[in-house]
Protein backbone atom coordinates (compact mmCIF):
# COMPACT_ATOMS: atom_id res chain seq x y z
CA UNK A 1 0.00 0.00 0.00
CA UNK A 2 1.40 3.36 -0.98
CA UNK A 3 0.58 6.71 0.52
CA UNK A 4 -1.00 7.81 -2.77
CA UNK A 5 -3.76 5.25 -2.28
CA UNK A 6 -4.77 6.41 1.21
CA UNK A 7 -4.47 10.19 0.89
CA UNK A 8 -6.81 12.07 -1.44
CA UNK A 9 -7.90 15.68 -1.71
CA UNK A 10 -11.48 14.35 -1.57
CA UNK A 11 -10.92 13.55 2.12
CA UNK A 12 -9.26 16.82 3.20
CA UNK A 13 -10.95 19.75 4.96
CA UNK A 14 -8.62 22.73 5.43
CA UNK A 15 -9.54 25.35 8.03
CA UNK A 16 -12.67 23.47 9.09
CA UNK A 17 -14.90 25.40 11.49
CA UNK A 18 -16.35 23.11 14.15
CA UNK A 19 -17.12 23.35 17.86
CA UNK A 20 -16.32 19.83 19.13
CA UNK A 21 -14.28 16.70 18.51
CA UNK A 22 -17.51 14.88 17.72
CA UNK A 23 -18.30 17.34 14.95
CA UNK A 24 -14.83 16.92 13.38
CA UNK A 25 -15.27 13.14 13.29
CA UNK A 26 -18.78 13.46 11.85
CA UNK A 27 -17.62 15.86 9.12
CA UNK A 28 -14.56 13.84 8.09
CA UNK A 29 -16.36 10.54 8.48
CA UNK A 30 -19.15 11.84 6.28
CA UNK A 31 -16.65 12.39 3.47
CA UNK A 32 -15.49 8.78 3.76
CA UNK A 33 -19.04 7.39 3.95
CA UNK A 34 -20.01 9.48 0.91
CA UNK A 35 -17.14 8.02 -1.11
CA UNK A 36 -17.93 4.42 -0.06
CA UNK A 37 -14.58 4.18 1.72
CA UNK A 38 -16.17 3.13 5.01
CA UNK A 39 -19.41 1.48 6.08
CA UNK A 40 -22.34 3.41 7.55
CA UNK A 41 -21.31 2.03 11.00
CA UNK A 42 -17.90 3.76 10.84
CA UNK A 43 -18.71 7.20 12.26
CA UNK A 44 -20.59 5.82 15.28
CA UNK A 45 -17.77 3.33 15.92
CA UNK A 46 -15.11 6.07 15.80
CA UNK A 47 -17.12 8.32 18.14
CA UNK A 48 -17.59 5.48 20.63
CA UNK A 49 -13.92 4.50 20.53
CA UNK A 50 -12.70 8.09 20.88
CA UNK A 51 -14.90 8.59 23.95
CA UNK A 52 -13.23 5.60 25.66
CA UNK A 53 -9.72 5.67 24.13
CA UNK A 54 -8.90 9.30 23.29
CA UNK A 55 -6.32 9.96 20.59
CA UNK A 56 -5.22 13.55 21.28
CA UNK A 57 -1.43 13.86 21.16
CA UNK A 58 0.27 16.73 22.99
CA UNK A 59 3.04 17.85 20.65
CA UNK A 60 3.74 21.33 21.99
CA UNK A 61 2.70 24.23 19.80
CA UNK A 62 0.39 22.23 17.49
CA UNK A 63 -1.49 19.25 18.94
CA UNK A 64 -3.06 16.55 16.78
CA UNK A 65 -5.61 13.76 17.16
CA UNK A 66 -5.71 10.44 15.31
CA UNK A 67 -9.21 9.00 15.75
CA UNK A 68 -9.79 5.54 14.29
CA UNK A 69 -11.73 2.35 14.89
CA UNK A 70 -11.82 -1.34 14.15
CA UNK A 71 -10.99 -2.37 10.59
CA UNK A 72 -14.34 -4.17 10.13
CA UNK A 73 -16.01 -0.78 9.54
CA UNK A 74 -13.67 0.03 6.62
CA UNK A 75 -14.05 -0.96 2.96
CA UNK A 76 -10.79 0.53 1.64
CA UNK A 77 -7.90 2.37 3.30
CA UNK A 78 -7.97 6.15 3.65
CA UNK A 79 -6.77 9.04 5.79
CA UNK A 80 -9.15 12.00 6.08
CA UNK A 81 -7.55 15.20 7.38
CA UNK A 82 -8.93 18.40 8.86
CA UNK A 83 -6.97 21.44 9.87
CA UNK A 84 -9.14 23.43 12.24
CA UNK A 85 -9.93 27.14 12.03
CA UNK A 86 -9.90 27.14 15.83
CA UNK A 87 -8.72 24.35 18.13
CA UNK A 88 -11.21 21.91 19.66
CA UNK A 89 -10.73 19.83 22.79
CA UNK A 90 -9.88 16.13 22.44
CA UNK A 91 -9.09 13.71 25.22
CA UNK A 92 -5.36 13.41 25.87
CA UNK A 93 -4.07 9.96 24.88
CA UNK A 94 -1.29 10.07 27.46
CA UNK A 95 -3.26 11.50 30.38
CA UNK A 96 -6.67 9.89 30.81
CA UNK A 97 -9.26 12.38 32.04
CA UNK A 98 -7.47 15.43 30.67
CA UNK A 99 -8.10 17.33 27.46
CA UNK A 100 -5.97 19.29 25.05
CA UNK A 101 -6.62 21.78 22.27
CA UNK A 102 -6.15 20.05 18.92
CA UNK A 103 -5.58 21.86 15.62
CA UNK A 104 -5.10 18.98 13.15
CA UNK A 105 -7.15 15.77 12.98
CA UNK A 106 -6.14 12.66 11.03
CA UNK A 107 -9.11 10.29 10.78
CA UNK A 108 -7.79 6.83 9.89
CA UNK A 109 -9.71 4.19 7.98
CA UNK A 110 -7.59 1.08 7.55
CA UNK A 111 -8.49 -2.44 6.42
CA UNK A 112 -5.41 -4.18 7.83
CA UNK A 113 -4.65 -3.93 11.57
CA UNK A 114 -0.90 -4.29 10.95
CA UNK A 115 -0.96 -1.53 8.34
CA UNK A 116 -2.85 0.66 10.82
CA UNK A 117 -0.12 0.20 13.43
CA UNK A 118 2.56 1.01 10.85
CA UNK A 119 0.68 4.09 9.67
CA UNK A 120 0.23 5.32 13.24
CA UNK A 121 3.97 4.93 13.83
CA UNK A 122 4.76 6.75 10.58
CA UNK A 123 2.40 9.62 11.47
CA UNK A 124 3.80 9.96 14.99
CA UNK A 125 7.34 10.05 13.56
CA UNK A 126 6.28 12.77 11.10
CA UNK A 127 4.71 14.77 13.95
CA UNK A 128 8.06 15.01 15.69
CA UNK A 129 8.94 17.60 13.05
CA UNK A 130 7.06 20.74 14.11
CA UNK A 131 7.70 22.29 10.70
CA UNK A 132 5.55 19.61 9.01
CA UNK A 133 2.65 20.39 11.36
CA UNK A 134 3.08 24.13 10.76
CA UNK A 135 3.02 23.61 6.99
CA UNK A 136 -0.12 21.45 7.25
CA UNK A 137 -1.85 24.05 9.41
CA UNK A 138 -1.02 26.86 6.99
CA UNK A 139 -2.07 24.95 3.85
CA UNK A 140 -5.17 26.51 2.32
CA UNK A 141 -5.96 23.92 -0.35
CA UNK A 142 -6.62 20.18 -0.01
CA UNK A 143 -4.00 19.50 -2.72
CA UNK A 144 -1.33 21.22 -0.58
CA UNK A 145 -2.13 19.02 2.41
CA UNK A 146 -2.03 15.89 0.24
CA UNK A 147 1.37 16.91 -1.15
CA UNK A 148 2.84 17.60 2.30
CA UNK A 149 1.52 14.32 3.70
CA UNK A 150 2.65 12.28 0.71
CA UNK A 151 6.16 13.76 0.88
CA UNK A 152 6.41 13.15 4.61
CA UNK A 153 4.86 9.69 4.79
CA UNK A 154 6.76 8.40 1.76
CA UNK A 155 9.93 9.65 3.42
CA UNK A 156 8.97 7.83 6.62
CA UNK A 157 8.04 4.63 4.73
CA UNK A 158 11.39 4.62 2.97
CA UNK A 159 13.40 4.85 6.18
Amino acid sequence: MTTNHVVSDKWIMPRLQVDSWQEVIQQLGGLLVGQDVVKESYIKAVLEREAVFPTGLPLGKINVAIPHTDTRHVQRPAIAVATLAKPVLFGNMGEPGSELAVQIVFLLAMTDPQAQVGLLQSLVAAFQNGEVLERLLQAAMPEDIVRIMTEQLVMEEAS
